[in-house]
């Protein structure tokens, strides 16, 4: 954790909704020249937007999508605009574990170092509850929590190295960025983590249709900030810096699931361009002053955030990692 920042204080509920004006922009990325960055989810919204900054600024950019033509369209895009060609496409399914499995040997085939990982890639079924991942989990837990779990860890190796200076010769502090949601706070299930809604298939049915999707949401952007503070506190020490986030109420594809009359008032109360949206990922993943915020939770725009009192529970983020061992330990 920080040692040389003061600890942060809380936003307000008001503020996290309607922020103020942001103190640090997209304008402020650095030169970021021999860096290798993943970033998942990356062909639509805030990955996209990322993607192009980061391209923009003389980054390597693997850009992870489900859909290999709608990747290679942004690629396109974002090589049309910036006049640069550094980014790749990475087939990623995050709701198949197998497929993480072979998206993270792909990029191992084809790079020795990763300076940062992006877990960014989401899905929201809200009111709904969704289907299954591949496997059979609650595809909103299997997306966005267990699968970024996976190719985080498949990965570790990669960035471990590239800390130590293996292939550079230079040591360095690496970052992973969790892009969560104030939903780890406001809609996750009263308890935190309700187990049993974790079973795979129709065992976890009943809980699952009683939670609902907006709780289940919730309980996985939950789960991405409770598995980046253990990242946090088993890594730190080796060089990996991992932040989660709140990027904001940004309009982007992730409301793609649900009831367009809800989407269109949600996006008339509370939403934000994707320009805005991007700049708490970016912050997190390129700024000099993120280095010192090992563990931390922010929100928008790159604001310094306590999160739920659940997210800060070590031993409800303990067990939900073991459990992500459990789970992935046959792929």
């Amino acid at each position: 954790m920080s040692t040389k920042l003061p600890p942060p204080v809380r936003v307000g509920s008001w503020s996290e909704k309607w922020p103020p004006k942001p103190t640090w922009t997209a304008e402020n990325v650095p030169d970021l020249t021999g860096k290798i960055f993943l970033c998942t989810g990356g062909s639509a919204g805030i990955g996209k937007e990322t993607c192009r900054v980061l391209v923009a600024r003389n980054a390597k950019v693997y850009l992870a999508s489900r859909s290999e033509d709608k990747a290679q369209a942004a690629i396109d895009d974002i090589c049309k605009t910036t006049g640069k060609t550094d980014i790749y496409f990475l087939r990623l399914d995050l709701a198949d574990l197998a497929s993480v499995r072979k998206a993270a040997e792909e990029y191992i085939s084809k790079e020795q170092e990763l300076h940062v990982l992006i877990n960014n890639g989401g899905l929201l079924y809200a009111p709904g509850i969704g289907p299954l991942t591949a496997q059979g989990y609650d595809v909103q837990f299997g997306v966005n929590t267990l699968g970024h779990y996976f190719l985080t860890m498949l990965l570790m190796p990669t960035l471990l190295r590239t800390a130590k200076g293996e292939v550079s010769g230079t040591p360095c502090r690496v970052r992973v960025v969790s892009v969560s949601s104030d939903a780890h706070e406001l809609t996750a299930p009263k308890q935190g983590i309700v187990w049993e809604s974790l079973q795979k298939g129709d065992a976890a049915l009943p809980v699952r249709k009683k939670l609902t999707g907006t709780r289940l949401y919730g309980q996985s952007k939950l789960g991405m900030v409770l598995i980046s503070s253990e990242l946090a506190r088993k890594y730190g020490e080796q060089g990996i810096v991992a932040i989660s986030l709140h990027p904001g109420g940004v309009k982007s594809e992730l409301l793609r699931n649900v009831n367009p009359i809800i989407a269109w008032i949600v996006e008339k109360i509370r939403l934000y361009p994707v320009s805005l949206g991007i700049i708490t990922s970016l912050y997190a993943a390129t700024a000099e002053a993120a280095l010192e915020m090992n563990g931390e939770y922010l929100t928008c725009w790159a604001r310094r955030q306590i999160p739920s009192k659940h997210a800060q529970n070590r031993d409800i983020a303990a067990r939900l990692w073991k459990w992500c061992e459990e789970q992935t330990s046959d792929f």
